[in-house]
């Protein structure tokens, strides 16, 4: 009986070992503060004409890399500094579906995105500050106030989810992203290790997957070309020897 005993304490050690195994290891819990952050701010130009290059050229094209010497490098800064953000959600809007017998169904209409907003510490000159407000001077003319073309000021942005070795392990793109609002910043008399913030908020036209494309609806030729693709290995399969389909 001792001895029965002992085997099933061994095997519910060995059971628990593995549960905690699970739960360490990399496919463990997401912990909120593993994440990165990545601002894809856009060019500001239209593009170019070969006959007439400053043609389609914004006036505000330059303006992101007149605030820094190089534009990607202050964009991966600003991201380093993002000290709270959240992940996009994603909600089906529905309507109720009086068309039927008895109680009404609610269907689906469509679906839609809210704005997300991050937290950014801030340095002495408040060029972070100054990062998304040159991005906000893309969309519109400070001295005219004409507004912008929407490709000169829609970018985009990236979060990441991270395990306990900093790989990324889950991702999202926010599509044709600009940031709508620029929180003001607090001045007051606290100590002086408190590091001041701004709360930024991005409007984007919707977020994909950056792990797996599957949210995303592929194009109609290349579920055509899957479609035909798997019908013709299927009749070739079809048409082997059985003695082919077992090597």
């Amino acid at each position: 009986m001792a001895k029965r005993s002992s085997l099933l304490d061994g095997f519910a050690y060995g059971v628990l070992n593995e549960v905690l195994a699970g739960f360490n290891g990399k496919d463990g819990y997401a912990r909120p503060s593993r994440y990165e952050v990545i601002l894809i701010p856009p060019s500001g130009s239209r593009g170019t004409n070969s006959k007439k290059p400053n043609l389609l050229e914004n006036v505000y094209s330059g303006f992101i890399k007149s605030t820094t010497a190089s534009v990607n490098e202050n964009s991966k800064m600003t991201g380093l500094r993002c000290t709270q953000i959240t992940f996009p959600g994603r909600t089906l809007d529905t309507a109720p579906d009086t068309n039927i017998y008895g109680p009404t169904r609610d269907i689906v209409q469509g679906y839609s995105y809210a704005n997300i907003t991050g937290t950014f510490l801030l340095s002495t000159d408040l060029r972070e500050k100054e990062f998304f407000e040159g991005w906000q001077k893309l969309a519109f003319d400070p001295e005219t106030w004409s507004l912008g073309y929407f490709d000169d000021y829609a970018g985009a942005l990236d979060i990441y989810q991270l395990d306990s070795e900093d790989r990324r392990r889950n991702g999202v793109r926010l599509v044709e992203c600009f940031p709508v609002t620029i929180g003001d910043i607090a001045l007051d008399a606290n100590p002086a290790t408190t590091v001041s913030t701004i709360q930024v908020t991005f409007a984007y036209r919707y977020w994909r997957n950056e792990s797996t494309e599957a949210d995303l609806p592929r194009p109609l030729a290349d579920r055509v070309r899957e479609l035909a693709s798997n019908t013709i290995t299927r009749r070739i399969l079809a048409n082997l020897p059985k003695v082919l389909n077992r090597l």
